[in-house]
């Protein structure tokens, strides 16, 4: 089973799934979801080839969902969920083959569409790092500046790393492989007719207006949203505007 961080005990509200984005752990959610476990449970996970959950050869999002599926199988079947990024795609693919699973689902800032822009020099940036000259966290971020990376992707992906090990806790070898399929969206006919929120970024180009027919052709009642004044990464700029609407969507 996956690994992941409980945050709080269950109560009589649905328990909440954290599915975090590409290069991202469950740690990354940490606030949020700390915050968010003052009215229910709260697991975070880290998905397949992310953080502490195991290695595959493959990354496709039916077999991430069966892995989120396993979860909430253990937490008593059904549970809420937020996505986000990846971990979007991931949690709209386990409500559409597991629609008894989800409760209430947010998906933050993505769709269900093939997206056109790669995320492999950032592979390419992680793997050109020397373990050599690495004996803290600044050892690496240095080196993903010489790189091109800016400062915020530095601090975030530099989460992910094992130090004490010199190794990266992310499955770069697979995740290059399958960006194909990370960048897709599975062809499906199916729907899931539950309660789901697409919150974006308002700075961001990832959720298009002319997406929103291929949305609800798979989730009929989505309602749309967006943050001001952030971009893709929502939960981290803007912390307690994506509380806010997290929680008042999870409890309507």
């Amino acid at each position: 089973m996956l690994n992941y961080i409980t945050h709080g005990t269950a109560t009589d509200k649905s328990s909440l799934l954290i599915a975090h984005g590409l290069y991202g752990s469950a740690r990354n959610w940490g606030v949020i979801a700390k915050r968010l476990s003052d009215e229910r449970q709260v697991v975070a996970v880290d998905l397949r080839n992310h953080g502490h959950s195991g290695w595959t050869t493959s990354h496709s999002y039916p077999e991430m969902a069966e892995d989120l599926a396993e979860v909430i199988a253990a937490h008593g079947g059904k549970m809420d969920v937020i996505g986000h990024s990846m971990g979007g795609k991931t949690a709209m693919m386990l409500a559409l083959n597991h629609p008894q699973a989800v409760g209430r689902l947010i998906v933050a800032d993505i769709a269900p569409v093939t997206y056109s822009h790669s995320q492999i020099q950032f592979i390419d940036a992680m793997q050109a790092v020397n373990f050599d000259h690495v004996e803290r966290r600044p050892d690496v971020e240095s080196q993903l500046a010489e790189a091109g990376v800016e400062p915020a992707l530095q601090s975030f992906f530099t989460q992910s790393l094992d130090i004490p090990n010199k190794r990266w806790r992310l499955n770069l070898d697979t995740l290059a492989r399958h960006m194909p399929d990370i960048m897709s969206f599975p062809e499906t006919d199916a729907q899931w007719e539950g309660a789901c929120l697409f919150l974006s970024g308002a700075e961001s180009d990832y959720v298009k207006q002319e997406d929103r027919a291929r949305t609800l052709a798979r989730f009929p009642k989505a309602r749309f949203a967006k943050i001001p004044g952030a971009g893709h990464w929502l939960h981290a700029e803007k912390p307690r505007a994506f509380e806010a609407n997290a929680r008042a969507f999870l409890n309507a």
